[in-house]
């Protein structure tokens, strides 16, 4: 087939280099500034939010691209022109691309975009408010978070850390974020050990009445079922979509399996939870699972019914 109509080379405002580019720009600047002030912190606000735009849009332009009020930006973003009059193209905010990247990119998890978002949110409130947002945060607390998530982006772009903040600073930075794992671990075996010696001090009647109901509870409807690493129970892990469902037809029916990651955590025997990937990964909770579904094939394929919730008309005459 031919196409009769050729698109232009990526504008600079939807080109992942020329988004990469700027993203170098503020942490150089950032690198420029001492750690322990405010605007070490909103520099590197600024190189994030490029840095997560460059690699969504190496990715595809198109998915920077907001059309809530049209499609004229879209249209932009794949390489023409719109003759829409004063035509001002518009990109998603900044939280929807840290979304956006948690569902494509299979090693971003759901802490580096909530990350993402709550650290670009402060240099919101920093620009468009009165409030001093990153004033007293010390860096050691946003310090590692911001560097694993840069490396997973970079790392999405066929780059690495050296690449935005050169080879002294990456050096740190992968001190600072096997540190914080570290941490991090501690952290999540002392809650573990906590709930255990609290299991074991409650009356052995009433450790088998909170186990039946914990097995009784823990369906797989509502959750993937393990067993609880502070008391024995079953327990669940619940998670998101990292790949795209598969269904397979037998006979009548059609067996639907997509993976997920987990990352949330719970025992209502015990009243142990867990959230984050890093945390439950610790826990030997992190291997991805399968969601499986089962439907009848007929009812699968079935065209939708408009007017489904609707009651029947029976005024007939």
């Amino acid at each position: 087939m031919k196409q009769t109509i050729a698109a232009d080379p990526t504008p600079d405002t939807w080109n992942p280099e020329a988004l990469f580019v700027k993203a170098q720009r503020y942490v150089e600047n950032m690198l420029a500034t001492d750690s322990d002030r405010w605007e070490y912190a909103l520099w590197s606000s600024l190189s994030l939010e490029f840095l997560a735009r460059a690699a969504l849009a190496n990715v595809s332009p198109a998915l920077l691209a907001d059309s809530k009020d049209g499609w004229a930006s879209l249209f932009h973003a794949l390489g023409f022109k719109p003759t829409e009059p004063k035509f001002t193209p518009k990109s998603i905010a900044v939280s929807e691309v840290f979304r956006r990247l948690a569902a494509i990119l299979p090693d971003f998890s759901k802490e580096n975009s909530d990350f993402g978002i709550l650290h670009t949110g402060r240099r919101n409130s920093e620009l468009h408010s009165g409030e001093a947002a990153f004033e007293g945060i010390s860096a050691s607390k946003w310090q590692p978070d911001y560097y694993h998530a840069s490396e997973i982006l970079l790392r999405s772009m066929g780059m690495s850390l050296p690449d935005l903040i050169g080879d002294e600073e990456a050096e740190i930075a992968a001190k600072l974020i096997e540190a914080a794992t570290d941490v991090s671990a501690k952290a999540v075996l002392g809650d573990i050990e906590g709930h255990k010696e609290k299991w074991l001090a409650r009356p052995a009647e009433e450790r088998a009445a909170q186990t039946q109901a914990a097995a009784i509870w823990a369906t797989r409807q509502h959750g993937h079922r393990v067993l609880c690493p502070a008391c024995t129970s079953h327990a669940l892990v619940v998670g998101e979509p990292v790949t795209a469902p598969v269904q397979k037809l037998d006979d009548d029916e059609i067996t639907e399996t997509q993976e997920h990651l987990p990352n949330r955590f719970e025992c209502i025997a015990c009243g142990l939870k867990i959230s984050g990937l890093s945390r439950l990964s610790v826990a030997g909770l992190g291997e991805r699972y399968k969601k499986t579904q089962v439907y009848d094939a007929a009812e699968y394929y079935a065209p939708q019914d408009d007017y489904a919730g609707y009651e029947e008309d029976n005024n007939e005459r």
